[in-house]
């Protein structure tokens, strides 16, 4: 299996296949406006530089933490205000690890090209059961339903949380063209949050239809020369629902911040 530098460093991602329940198209360009947030800083905490962020999930006071690499995949439950990591189960060297999320006091956690997801019980993080799927898994959240998976495409798929069988998909489109590479994601007040690799910007998703509802525009909220490597880009979006905060970090970042998103 090729590592990341040699197969992630592309600007050509390898995409996923297609699921076995297809998508519609993208329709016609529209003149339509889709509104654009700034954001304001409202807290700023430390972040493991050894993390590189494929999943984030904020529960009941923790942060949860899938990290990628064959060899340094891990699951971590982390203290907020420190970084510290609390608990933490190492994925076997053979899986680079993806998105994950909490769903009914599992964690599901995707692995990037070896099509399994695994599943852990919340409090202890001890195995429980797996799954396959077709094509990459990239991204993972869920609406209270169902789990709501990204494949590095501009589809999102609907997956029920116990077969993982795929039973809908909806496309994301931007002004007619796909909109690819929708990476680690977060359900956020009825809408979804999604990363798109390499870019400094957040989309934000109709859950029944994939039609935008916003950009968040965050260039600038690490500067490059604190970053190190080109590809420790933005990934990593978890939201507070009792607090309504929202949290956003990046693949080795040093920082962990909460962001007030603000309307340009």
């Amino acid at each position: 299996m090729p590592d990341h530098q040699t197969s992630r460093s592309t600007n050509a991602k390898p995409q996923g296949k297609a699921s076995s329940a297809a998508p519609q198209p993208c329709s016609p360009a529209s003149n339509q406006s889709i509104p654009v947030y700034t954001f304001e800083v409202v807290n700023t905490w430390p972040h493991d530089t050894k993390a590189f962020t494929q999943g984030l999930v904020f529960h009941q006071g923790f942060l949860y933490e899938s990290t990628g690499h064959h060899g340094k995949s891990t699951l971590r439950q982390v203290e907020l205000r420190t970084g510290k990591v609390i608990k933490q189960f190492d994925v076997s060297s053979n899986y680079f690890a993806e998105g994950m999320t909490i769903f009914q006091d599992k964690i599901y956690q995707l692995t990037w090209t070896e099509h399994k997801a695994f599943v852990y019980d919340l409090k202890s993080f001890h195995p429980e059961g797996e799954f396959t799927y077709e094509g990459e898994g990239w991204g993972l959240t869920h609406d209270g339903q169902y789990l709501i998976m990204s494949d590095g495409t501009n589809r999102l798929r609907y997956v029920d949380p116990v077969t993982f069988k795929t039973l809908r998909t909806i496309s994301v489109c931007d002004n007619g063209a796909e909109l690819m590479n929708l990476n680690e994601m977060e359900y956020v007040r009825g809408e979804i949050y999604a990363n798109i690799w390499k870019h400094e910007r957040i989309v934000r998703i109709d859950p029944q239809t994939g039609r935008i509802l916003g950009w968040i525009d965050l260039t600038g909220l690490l500067p490059k020369k604190e970053r190190g490597d080109s590809e420790n880009v933005l990934n990593g979006i978890a939201y507070d629902e009792q607090e309504d905060r929202l949290f956003v970090t990046g693949k080795r970042w040093p920082k962990m911040f909460e962001i007030r998103l603000k309307k340009k």
